[in-house]
């Protein structure tokens, strides 16, 4: 069985190795802001289609002990590139950790870039490209504590990047952080839900392809793995016309969004329509003064402005005051998360939470706070 590393953001460390273990994924280990796993080439496309969390899936080749610049050199020249990369084939090359001896990723990339193709020209006499955006084939080289870990990028694109989102609001959720919301949530396809505060649409879209059971991977151009030497297309084939078996046709419960502004609806609508949902999903423009609730029960989830990137010259204090008038006034029997990232502002909604998670939103700590409403 090979070895996988599921790069995940900071804090979901645990929640991915519980997806992993789902997807079929042996000896998961959640480590920082990841989880190995162990398993088969089917599995690694599978992960990179079915998974919500991840950013990357890496393939570990090798590790070897790298105290200095000569191991480095040492360790990535014992590797048989050829294996792996041809000429006519495009590379990047991206490092990261240090240690004291190797401190600048930079330099540690530029090493194992020059090592590479200096071994393609004793080869072959040719060496390949350097292709920074789209590469053909992507490594990862990662140095921790004097060990240097190398790997392939078998994703491409970092997989929060569905596909299905050209259209983005001002400060955007990234899709994978608005599905792991969802997970932490425990909300159920079965439940109604309601974003009134909904942007670009990326909690309502992201809950709708979780109740629907439709793949992430599924609005992707293409993964790291397709220009990879042992590509097997035929697997990939199957286990994408797999993933369209598993879809659902119809939702069990309303999935809606609105917000104050009506050209990020037209962006939620654009964005819905492409990954083809729009006909399952409600999209509005209503202020939150406006708000009430359409069932008479269900999970309410939002992602106000923190002042950081959103609403710094307004006041946000009595935004979060409304918004919690809204929920005790016209809400009783839901459910709601709130994730914020100013405690202070958080306090102006006055209501007591039943729970409190840390989230990191990029790298900003944040909380999504879970409200019973009675």
């Amino acid at each position: 069985m090979n070895q996988y590393f599921a790069t995940v953001a900071r804090g979901l460390e645990t929640l991915a190795a519980q997806e992993l273990e789902q997807l079929g994924a042996h000896s998961v280990e959640p480590g920082f802001c990841g989880a190995a796993f162990e398993g088969d080439r089917a599995l690694l496309y599978r992960v990179n289609l079915f998974a919500r969390l991840p950013f990357r899936i890496l393939w570990k080749l090798d590790e070897f002990p790298c105290r200095d610049a000569e191991d480095l050199y040492e360790g990535i020249r014992a590797i048989d590139w050829a294996e792996y990369l041809t000429p006519d084939l495009t590379l990047a090359v991206n490092a990261t950790g240090k240690s004291d001896r190797l401190n600048h990723t930079h330099f540690t990339a530029l090493q194992v870039k020059n090592v590479i193709v200096d071994q393609q020209q004793d080869r072959f006499g040719a060496r390949s490209d350097v292709e920074t955006q789209e590469p053909d084939v992507r490594i990862g080289v990662h140095i921790d504590r004097e060990v240097c870990t190398v790997s392939l990028d078998s994703s491409g694109n970092s997989l929060h990047r569905r596909g299905y989102r050209p259209a983005v609001g001002s400060a955007p959720l990234k899709e994978s952080l608005a599905a792991a919301l969802i997970q932490i949530s425990g909300w159920q396809p079965e439940q109604m839900f309601y974003d009134p505060l909904c942007g670009s649409g990326t909690l309502p879209l992201e809950a709708c392809l979780k109740a629907l059971n439709i793949a992430p991977g599924m609005f992707r151009d293409r993964f790291g793995f397709e220009t990879w030497l042992d590509f097997d297309l035929s697997l990939f084939k199957r286990l994408a016309q797999e993933a369209q078996e598993g879809e659902r046709d119809t939702l069990p419960a309303p999935i809606w969004g609105s917000d104050r502004n009506p050209n990020v609806i037209e962006q939620a609508i654009a964005n819905a329509k492409t990954c083809g949902v729009l006909e399952h999903v409600y999209f509005s423009q209503i202020e939150l003064s406006e708000v009430c609730a359409p069932a008479d029960s269900g999970v309410f989830f939002c992602n106000p402005p923190y002042g950081e990137r959103l609403g710094k010259d307004s006041d946000l204090g009595a935004f979060y005051k409304l918004l919690g008038d809204v929920l005790k006034q016209r809400f009783k029997g839901w459910t709601a998360f709130v994730l914020s990232g100013n405690k202070e502002l958080s306090r102006s909604i006055g209501l007591k939470s039943s729970q409190r998670t840390a989230i990191f939103n990029g790298t900003l700590p944040c909380q999504l706070m879970k409200y019973e409403l009675y």
